[in-house]
C-alpha cells in the first residue's frame, strides 16, 4: 500500500529531492524480512547516521548558547533531550506512526516496543533529511522540534536523573526517603537480572528490572514517579 508522505513534508516544511530517502526511514527491519523484494533498505543505517547529526547539532546548541555550564550540566541536558522517551513523543507529534514499514507482528507490538520503533524512526529522518537537503537543513528541524523542549527539560528538571528526583519529591512531598531492596535476581554471574522495589517505608510503590541494580533502581524509580503521579 502506498503511503502519503505529503502531509509529514508540509509539516517538517520540508520537500525531498528523493523521495525514497525519506520513504526508506520509515522501513522497519522486520518489513524487509517479511517483504524481501521490496525496493529499499531498512532504515537502520540512516538511523545511524541520524543519531550522530542529532547529538552533533544538540551538543553544539548547548555549548554556545551556555557557555557557563559544566561538561556534567549539558550531558544532563543533551541526555533529556535525546533520550527514547523524547524522541519517540516528537515522532508521535509528526504522526509518523501511520507511515511505518512494519511486519504485521511489529505493527501489534507492545507500546513500548512501538515507542522504541518511533525513537529509531526519528533519528533515520534526521539522517534522510541530511543526505538529502543537507546539515542546515537537518540543523533547522532539530531545533525547532526538539530543541524547543529545553525550556520543558528546566520546568520539569527533567534533567535530574528519575532516582535523585524521586528522592527530592517524596522527602518534599511525605518527608519520607525512599528505599530500595532486591526482590529478586536470576541468572549467572556475568549475565544476572534484578528486580528490584522501591519503597517509602513499608509500603512498595513500584519495581524495576535490570542487569544491574543501579539499571533496576532507576526503572524503579521512574515507574514510582509514574504511580504517584508525580511527573
Amino acid at each position: 500500500m502506498e503511503k502519503n508522505f505529503g502531509p509529514l513534508q508540509k509539516k517538517i516544511k520540508i520537500t525531498f529531492k528523493n523521495l525514497d530517502l525519506l520513504r526508506q526511514a520509515m522501513v522497519h527491519r522486520s518489513y524487509i524480512n517479511e517483504n524481501p523484494s521490496f525496493h529499499l533498505e531498512h532504515n537502520e543505517r540512516l538511523e545511524f547516521l541520524g543519531d550522530a547529526v542529532l547529538e552533533l547539532v544538540v551538543t553544539d546548541y548547548l555549548y554556545r548558547t551556555f557557555p557557563a555550564a559544566t561538561e556534567g550540566e549539558m550531558t544532563n541536558w543533551r541526555a533529556s533531550l535525546v533520550n527514547s522517551k523524547m524522541l519517540a513523543e516528537v515522532a508521535r507529534e509528526l504522526d509518523v506512526e501511520q507511515l511505518l514499514y512494519l511486519s504485521r507482528g511489529e505493527s501489534k507490538g507492545s507500546v513500548k516496543a512501538r515507542a522504541y520503533i518511533l525513537t529509531n524512526t526519528l533519528e533515520a529522518l534526521i539522517g534522510s533529511i541530511y543526505l538529502d537537503r543537507g546539515y542546515g537543513a537537518a540543523e533547522k528541524f532539530i531545533s525547532k522540534l526538539i530543541l524547543t523542549k529545553l525550556p520543558m527539560v528546566f520546568e520539569k528538571r527533567l534533567d535530574v536523573d528519575p532516582k535523585s528526583r524521586f528522592q527530592e519529591l517524596a522527602q518534599e512531598k511525605m518527608k519520607i526517603t525512599p528505599r530500595y531492596q532486591v526482590l529478586h535476581e536470576e541468572g549467572p554471574d556475568h549475565a544476572k537480572i534484578f528486580r528490584i522495589g522501591i519503597f517509602l517505608e513499608d509500603a512498595l510503590v513500584a519495581e524495576g528490572h535490570g542487569s544491574s541494580k543501579q539499571e533496576a533502581q532507576e526503572q524503579a524509580a521512574t515507574r514510582a514517579l509514574e504511580v504517584k503521579g508525580w511527573e
